[in-house]
């Protein structure tokens, strides 16, 4: 009797251990949190003090609620002036470009969407179809090019690069930079204040290289497990204990935000690293 007893709590223990582990694990994939910071340069003109992005990257078709209204309801909360999405929208071992457009056309509905592809859209297969379904939404897709936002008599250019993977075909082809390092030095112009979407953080030197001021950026998936007082475990293109994960990253004139991103890929889980919206609101010295 004594021993069945002490089987029966053991196995109590077992069944509540995996019990926490699954609402935890479930709290972590799906609680989103809002990052704010603030970004002060002294060439941001006066009429864009206060000015509020809201960044997004990295949804993998992931589904926040019915109609991704958890997701818009917080991104609505902050109102921002616009919303950039730096790629990885869909998943291309998953693939639903309708769910992905069912946040698109909820984001559309609060502020203008400014979009750079990742390296799953580059080898979704479908990337014309993306496209086309993106602009008849109404979102400005950058890849390689720029647009230039009016504010009075102050203006600022947000710029964007295609992922270098529409190169390659895989992880193990490593990263072709070429075409965007030529890409970015057409588009840079350190005479006006520059926000650049990319997918890559590891390319980091690169734009630091051409002085641009503000970038955004995600992929790294926050390093997927973070390890506290550590920091990240593993992401794509950094290996083990990636530098480029989450926040903010400043090398001389240069600052690059780093999202964790909103979904998941090949591995199903967030530990310590919770699916983020970062909103970055602009700062006029």
């Amino acid at each position: 009797m004594i021993i069945k007893n002490k089987i029966i709590k053991r196995l109590f223990v077992v069944a509540a251990a995996i019990f926490a582990i699954s609402v935890f694990c479930t709290w972590q994939n799906n609680a989103i949190t809002t990052t704010l910071i603030d970004y002060s340069n002294a060439k941001i003109p006066e009429e864009f003090n206060g000015f509020r992005v809201v960044h997004i990257s990295d949804l993998h078709n992931k589904q926040f609620g019915q109609n991704q209204e958890p997701l818009l309801k917080k991104i609505h909360a902050v109102s921002p002036d616009i919303i950039v999405v730096t790629g990885d929208l869909i998943d291309r071992r998953k693939y639903d470009l309708d769910t992905a457009m069912v946040f698109i056309n909820g984001a559309m509905k609060i502020a203008p969407v400014y979009y750079v592809s990742g390296n799953h859209e580059a080898w979704s297969g479908d990337y014309k179809n993306i496209c086309e379904k993106l602009l008849s939404s109404g979102v400005q897709i950058l890849d390689d090019t720029k647009a230039t936002l009016f504010k009075g008599k102050g203006k600022i250019e947000i710029l964007g690069l295609s992922d270098p993977d529409f190169l390659t075909s895989s992880y193990m082809d490593g990263t072709n930079s070429s075409k965007l390092k030529e890409q970015l030095e057409r588009l840079s112009d350190d005479a006006v204040f520059q926000i650049l979407l990319c997918h890559r953080p590891e390319l980091f030197d690169i734009y630091v290289s051409e002085n641009i001021d503000l970038i955004f950026s995600g992929h790294a998936h926050g390093g997927q497990v973070r390890i506290p007082f550590i920091g990240a475990l593993v992401a794509p293109d950094q290996g083990l204990l990636p530098k480029y994960t989450s926040g903010a990253y400043t090398k001389n004139q240069s600052t690059m935000i780093v999202s964790r991103g909103l979904g998941n890929s090949i591995i199903p889980i967030r530990i310590f690293n919770r699916p983020e919206i970062v909103v970055v609101t602009l700062r006029s010295e």
